[in-house]
């Protein structure tokens, strides 16, 4: 067992629980978590737009979270784990590098979203790297 990938599986399921906390608890949640009020405007009016869209994150976390129990040893072997693993390791990079260039124009969300959810998901992504050098050989 890889506790590195572990602990990434563990923090792409609490985000996904996070993401349906915000439709549970609506617009306060999307307001504290930064989504912008456009988001939680719609949630306060009932529209299912935010559902729609923080359930299709939720499931793409939940499904992260997934295949790394899955590299990491934790459930049964998925198939494709490498090429995903690998993709989801880059998009949470990739994503992470990318938020900081919003800081200035962070469009409809707060700088502090940016900055915090950057190192957030440049975290996850140094978390899954880790963990996927050293699963390498074993996937």
């Amino acid at each position: 067992m890889n506790i590195w990938l572990i602990i990434a599986g563990a923090l792409s399921a609490l985000a996904a629980v996070l993401h349906l906390g915000c439709i549970y608890f609506g617009a306060t949640w999307y307001r504290f978590f930064g989504a912008g009020e456009y988001m939680a405007i719609r949630a306060e009016q009932g529209s299912i737009e935010p559902t729609l869209i923080t359930s299709a994150i939720a499931l793409v976390l939940l499904t992260w979270s997934l295949f790394a129990f899955s590299a990491a040893g934790l459930i049964f072997k998925l198939p494709f784990v490498r090429p995903v693993l690998m993709l989801i390791t880059f998009v949470y990079l990739a994503r992470g590098v990318a938020g900081f260039l919003f800081i200035n124009n962070p469009l409809g969300r707060s700088p502090d979203f940016w900055v915090w959810s950057s190192l957030i998901c440049l975290s996850l992504g140094v978390v899954h790297l880790i963990g996927l050098k050293q699963q390498w050989t074993n996937l």
